[in-house]
């Protein structure tokens, strides 16, 4: 009876302590990170995508030489230059900023590959078609082509999304205090790294399959009639 009692109320504590955790590893910085992120890296990665395919020799060339770099750099050295870096430059980043702005390049670069994958996947008879319709080229990249391409980046765009939630918890390594750092925290106060870094695992997957579910939802919205059924 001894044993079955303590036993019980070690798992009582347990319960009790993982509720605790629950509320104290809440923190609304990775949710902010992943939303500005998202928002510009969005934008980033649709410029130097249809630039990539429709722009001129130099601007192509631009584009290539920005994705090269930000998919080819791990992006936690990108994170270590903008934040331990770009002081020696004279330029200085709170931790935030730094974060967020390692993850629309990083992101971006990644987006801009989809983006231009997209575009390339536009038949040309569709072009040509509406330059013989009298449309100029502006017109057919933007009535033609990129809606078109839209639906068809997006589940490209959207695995990135998901990726870009778990690169959030990179921010900490900069001393961005998000749901990462803040487990960590929350270990060296409690040595509980097990029951700490769980809870924080379950978050990040509730906000993965939160946002699998969402972006299919919008995949199926969006779906070109047809196209990738046999």
């Amino acid at each position: 009876p001894g044993v079955t009692q303590n036993a019980h109320a070690n798992l009582v504590g347990q319960v009790q302590s993982l509720s605790v955790l629950f509320q104290d590893i809440h923190h609304p910085e990775t949710l902010l990170i992943v939303a500005e992120g998202l928002a510009q890296a969005l934008a980033q990665g649709v410029l130097p995508g249809v630039a990539r395919v429709f722009g001129p020799k130099w601007l192509r060339s631009l584009g290539n030489g920005f994705t090269t770099i930000f998919r080819g750099v791990p992006l936690v050295v990108q994170l270590m230059i903008l934040y331990f870096g770009l002081p020696n430059l004279g330029i200085y980043l709170e931790p935030y900023p730094a974060s967020v702005l390692g993850f629309i390049l990083c992101t971006g670069a990644y987006q801009s590959e989809y983006v231009r994958g997209a575009l390339l996947s536009i038949r040309q008879g569709q072009i040509k078609a509406a330059y013989a319709l009298g449309f100029t080229k502006l017109q057919t990249i933007l009535w033609v082509v990129i809606p078109q391409a839209a639906r068809r980046a997006l589940p490209g765009c959207g695995n990135e999304i998901i990726y870009l939630i778990k690169y959030s918890s990179l921010a900490y390594i900069i001393t961005c205090i998000e749901l990462t750092g803040e487990a960590k925290v929350l270990v060296s106060r409690s040595f509980r790294p097990t029951e700490v870094y769980i809870v924080a695992g379950i978050y990040y997957l509730v906000l993965v399959s939160f946002a699998t579910w969402f972006l299919q939802k919008l995949e199926r919205k969006f779906a070109i009639p047809g196209f990738g059924k046999k």
